[in-house]
């Protein structure tokens, strides 16, 4: 079983307990310990080369006040109830600075479909407090050709210029390949690509071919 980048999985609070139990110092943290049984989720990552067959590998990213810390855990199938894409950035936007409503309006303006993930997406879904004042906007766009993300990017360029915070976000192509934004935006030839089975240099020209 694999899921896309930022796709978020919910698990089985009574399996939780066993999972943990193959993660001794991760017991000790009780925010980890209720995470499930709070109705948190975890989020798909990338296998790690020495996980076992048949798991599934998730990350569970914990708030700064925590140390910031990306935890690596590896599930099995039986454990997962449902998943779900990333929040949409105009549901997130309650969870957001007042400073950053402004920015979030004219990208929802671009495109209402446009998904967050990062702080605020966990600030969102949890409650808790992922943000900062250095904290930046991620989102994340699936966009159908070149022509949108050309339009798109062009846009972000102009709505950063006055924005409170950094932008950082993706493009996704209907194939799967991710790339940053500000890479898109600019004059290279050859891009990186990020996907769910590992990153890649491709020719501008192949994104959506």
């Amino acid at each position: 079983m694999r899921f896309d980048r930022h796709r978020l999985v919910y698990l089985d609070s009574a399996r939780w307990t066993e999972i943990l139990g193959s993660y001794p110092a991760l017991r000790e943290i009780p925010m980890v310990v209720d995470w499930v049984a709070a109705g948190y989720p975890l989020i798909a990552r990338r296998p790690l080369c020495d996980e076992g067959a048949g798991l599934v590998p998730l990350g569970l990213p914990l708030p700064p006040s925590l140390g910031k810390q990306r935890l690596a855990l590896a599930v099995p199938p039986e454990a997962i109830l449902s998943d779900a894409p990333p929040p949409l950035l105009g549901e997130a936007a309650q969870a957001a600075p007042a400073a950053w409503q402004r920015t979030i309006d004219a990208l929802g303006a671009l495109d209402p479909d446009t998904r967050c993930f990062g702080s605020l997406a966990w600030a969102h879904l949890t409650g808790l407090p992922y943000l900062s004042e250095t904290s930046d906007l991620d989102f994340v766009w699936q966009v159908a050709c070149a022509d949108n993300a050309a339009r798109l990017v062009a846009a972000l360029v102009r709505i950063e210029a006055d924005a409170p915070m950094r932008l950082d976000g993706e493009i996704v192509t209907p194939t799967g390949f991710a790339v940053q934004w500000r890479e898109y935006a600019s004059d290279a030839t050859e891009l990186l690509a990020k996907a769910a089975d590992g990153n890649r240099m491709i020719g501008r020209g192949e994104m959506f071919a």
